[in-house]
């Protein structure tokens, strides 16, 4: 069939891998950093001129990267908002990622629409302060007159399509983009216009969702441009995983997200009833504290980095000698319990040595995640084996105790653009698909990801044993959080 790209814009940078469309094997690659000032005092900054975005795509597509490729694929960080005018110019810079601005906002949402459970039965989700609907909400309360000139709603994936296709009148999105937004419901496959106008105070236009094979169009030079994705959705793409598989993301909160049949909705606000990029659902689980709990540990203990921390990690054994790390350091999404604090439990002479209160970190970690995946099981969903994302999972204390507490096979994937990888091969199945070589409902089977694979094996027992004593700590602390 050829070749083709997969373009990822994170908030950071642009990628491009260039494929083979029918193994899937990246034969180019490019790479540029968004040419973003941050604010005031580091950080990421919290309003981006989307033509950032566009600069960084053209350098990291430079010198002939995609020369004879037939078709590209868009991966973009999820929650970037770009608010247009009637005639598709910016009214203001994209509103990008999570900030404590817009936490008032989600509250102010979750009230008008009448509480937790009532935007779980609409849309499949509460409103987060990173949410392009929260956004709305501050929007119309802080730039009232920025927020009567939108007249059209794009996120990030969106807007590049759009660019790439030359801004066609024509504008579309896919479900999975679709289903972070806080107005479109995965359950019903539609948009909830009227929380667009709670949010924002009047009805926008807001892009057509296209099937997950389909072609947002051609450019005049007859390249095909898929629908596009947001970056989970494209990382679960290009890791390839289906059902039976959960992901578990190790940033400094965390994530667990699984494929399921159908959408999972959860008035609790647990679970996210997310669209993947087939067709299927991708409920996910947050935690918000990961690997700053290792982070944590390691600096309390006086060492220099995490694989020190590791290392002295694997002078205990399973359990801790009893010690017991609540890990809810930054409070806890997973429970909700968003005003507590970490708690040491088991604190006893023997126990007191920093080999112990190193473990103690790293089981903490991953038993709080392994809550977060007994949420999706808990509501029927499948998880036969874990793909264990981020650098952490490269940590031999993470990969000695993953497999005998999450209870079930581990998988270690190498280290890869999977985002970039996914909006590739979303590429490769709209080109397929135009040609009427690849079935609109079955994605090209191209090669998995090269991992480690981890047994719980005799360990297992164990496991169990590690995470009752977990679960019986948190449950005296904090009855019924789960």
């Amino acid at each position: 069939m050829g070749i083709v790209a997969g373009l990822d814009s994170s908030p950071d940078f642009t990628r491009i891998v260039v494929c083979d469309t029918d193994s899937g094997a990246v034969l180019r690659q490019g790479y540029a950093p968004h040419p973003v000032e941050s604010p005031d005092g580091g950080g990421r900054p919290s309003d981006v001129d989307p033509q950032a975005w566009l600069l960084s795509l053209g350098e990291a597509a430079g010198g002939g990267l995609l020369e004879g490729v037939q078709a590209i694929g868009v991966s973009a960080q999820q929650n970037a908002v770009v608010p247009l005018d009637a005639q598709g110019n910016t009214v203001r810079p994209a509103m990008v990622g999570g900030d404590k601005r817009t936490q008032v906002a989600a509250a102010d949402l979750i009230d008008a629409l009448g509480g937790r459970e009532a935007w779980a039965q609409a849309v499949g989700c509460v409103p987060q302060a990173a949410q392009p609907i929260t956004k709305l909400r501050w929007l119309a309360r802080t730039e009232p007159e920025n927020a009567q000139r939108t007249a059209i709603l794009l996120q990030a994936h969106d807007w590049l399509v759009w660019q790439l296709l030359g801004r066609p009148v024509r504008r579309t999105t896919d479900r999975g983009g679709a289903s972070g937004t806080g107005y479109w419901s995965a359950a019903t496959g539609g948009y909830r216009p009227d929380l667009v106008e709670l949010a924002l105070g009047h009805q926008v236009m807001l892009p057509e969702v296209i099937g997950p094979a389909d072609a947002a169009g051609t450019t005049p030079e007859g390249l095909l441009i898929s629908v596009g994705t947001g970056e989970t959705m494209a990382a679960a793409f290009g890791l390839g995983i289906g059902l039976g598989d959960a992901v578990v993301s190790l940033g400094a909160s965390g994530s667990v997200m699984a494929v399921h049949p159908e959408a999972l909705v959860d008035g609790s606000g647990m679970i996210t009833a997310l669209a993947d990029a087939t067709g299927m659902h991708l409920p996910v689980v947050t935690t918000l504290n990961a690997v700053r709990t290792l982070r944590g540990a390691a600096e309390l203990l006086g060492l220099p980095d995490l694989e020190s921390l590791s290392d002295l990690a694997m002078k205990s054994t399973p359990g801790s000698h009893g010690l017991v790390l609540l890990p809810y350091l930054e409070g806890e999404r997973t429970p909700n319990l968003p005003h507590t604090a970490g708690t040491l439990a088991g604190l006893r002479r023997e126990s007191m040595k920093a080999e112990h209160l190193a473990r103690a970190a790293f089981e903490g970690m991953l038993c709080g995640l392994a809550d977060a995946l007994d949420v999706l099981r808990g509501r029927g969903v499948e998880v036969r084996r874990v793909f264990l994302l981020g650098p952490a999972a490269e940590l031999p204390a993470v990969q000695a105790a993953a497999p005998m507490l999450f209870g079930t096979q581990v998988v270690v994937p190498q280290p890869a653009d999977y985002a970039a990888i996914g909006a590739a091969r979303q590429a490769a199945w709209a080109l397929g698909a135009s040609q009427g070589t690849l079935d609109v409902r079955n994605p090209p089977a191209w090669q998995g990801a090269v991992a480690q694979v981890l047994e719980p094996g005799d360990e297992l027992a164990v496991g169990q044993a590690v995470r009752q004593q977990f679960v019986a700590v948190r449950e005296q602390t904090h009855p019924g959080a789960l």
